[in-house]
């Protein structure tokens, strides 16, 4: 026992309490629990002071203030209560239908609850979350340090989030919603899996938050261009640069990105329709893979060289020609001279026709290009809107794929 614990005891035994009152008072919510010889030993110490009524009446307050269900105590698990609430509102808001801040609320409290998180476990690992300043640890700090707990996934996924929530400051978000619907999922059951591996499975959200119900169907291919609707230009365009910072494996990452796999299959009645698997189950290495080799349709990819053109000069009210489409696709590596090994994050090769078409996130980019602040140096500082560059100074652009709910369709019976 704690010195605490036994002056406590030693003074319930001086008030004539019995040892079994005081046994269960002690080991209420104590990992490990002490045996009746502990009581014994205190009885027999003359040596412990017995602690004051002040002490024993605010000992007892905190035994009360044990959560049955998680085992939190408000005194001493104060950031990891926070945290699951900061997440469970997140969820919450982004849920009703009765609030249109969606995506800012989810980015802001989502940030708050990882913060919490990481502030919790760096204070049981070194006993302090301050900077030389006095400040506490920021979650991009804590997601840099070399000791953070997290995958790579997990820290991509936050670190898109953070941008998100920066841009919600100062900027309008528009019906850009559902545009990160995948990021947002995979934030949830990040950290539930992250709270659960570090403080145990008591501490879950599945019985808070588990299922939304909803009134209206989705289709598959309305889910595939869900994004398109509704965002304002600066937020694809920070989409489209966000993607473009992630390599095609981070991308695929279930714990970048959550994704939701269609397939036909013969089903009974009372087999579910829907599956989540963990990214570490064999059945979701399984479906990772899939997803990582699956080519998208080329419906995703309907803009010719011609069209992107009209598009962005639209878009950036700025003369964008196919001369400068063409310096484009070269500076960014989107596309070969001849072939098909192409970037999917932007553009797809059609064999049919010995052509190339490209997507909204090309556009996008392009688009956020042009109309991101010059720097000394930047393109179109010289009136040369994609100026040509040697091949050793030539941007280094990670390879993706788009943020879009991917579908996997097989032959079969039934469809779950």
């Amino acid at each position: 026992m704690t010195a605490l614990e036994k002056s406590i005891v030693k003074a319930l035994l001086a008030k004539g309490e019995r040892n079994q009152d005081i046994h269960a008072l002690i080991n209420y919510q104590r990992t490990p629990t002490v045996n009746f010889g502990r009581i014994s030993g205190v009885k027999k110490d003359k040596k412990i002071v017995p602690a004051t009524d002040e002490q024993i009446e605010f000992y007892k307050k905190r035994k009360q203030s044990f959560d049955p269900v998680t085992g939190l105590n408000l005194y001493d698990d104060e950031r990891l209560i926070r945290a699951r609430e900061a997440m469970i509102l997140a969820v919450t808001i982004f849920n009703s239908s009765t609030y249109k801040f969606k995506t800012g609320m989810f980015a802001i409290l989502a940030n708050i609850a990882w913060t919490y998180l990481l502030h919790e476990f760096h204070q049981r690992k070194d006993g302090s979350i301050l900077n030389a300043d006095g400040t506490t640890f920021a979650l991009s700090h804590m997601l840099s340090r070399t000791d953070c707990p997290l995958s790579k996934g997990i820290k991509n996924n936050l670190a898109t989030i953070k941008a998100i929530r920066d841009e919600v400051e100062h900027k309008l978000l528009g019906r850009s919603d559902p545009r990160w619907l995948s990021l947002f999922q995979a934030c949830c059951l990040n950290f539930d899996k992250t709270i659960v591996e570090l403080h145990g499975r008591r501490l879950s959200l599945q019985n808070e938050i588990s299922v939304a119900l909803q009134f209206g169907k989705l289709q598959i291919d309305q889910a595939a261009q869900l994004h398109q609707y509704d965002v304002p230009q600066h937020i694809a365009a920070l989409d489209a640069l966000l993607t473009a910072k992630l390599t095609e494996e981070e991308l695929a990452d279930l714990e970048y990105q959550f994704r939701v796999v269609y397939t036909f299959d013969s089903v009974s009645k009372g087999s579910a329709h829907i599956q989540f698997l963990t990214p570490e189950s064999e059945e979701g290495k399984s479906v990772h893979n899939v997803l990582q080799k699956y080519k998208i349709s080329d419906e995703l990819y309907p803009y010719r060289p011609g069209e992107v053109a009209a598009m962005v000069s639209k878009k950036t009210s700025k003369r964008f020609t196919l001369s400068d489409h063409t310096d484009a696709w070269k500076r960014h590596k989107v596309r070969p001279a001849k072939g098909d090994k192409t970037n999917r994050t932007y553009c797809i090769f059609h064999k049919a026709y010995d052509g190339y078409t490209y997507n909204d996130a090309w556009v996008d980019l392009l688009v956020s290009e042009l109309t991101k602040p010059a720097k000394p140096g930047d393109p179109g500082n010289n009136g040369d809107l994609f100026p040509p560059k040697k091949a050793a100074e030539a941007p280094k652009v990670a390879i993706g794929i788009p943020p879009v709910l991917t579908t996997l369709m097989a032959p079969g019976k039934g469809q779950s």
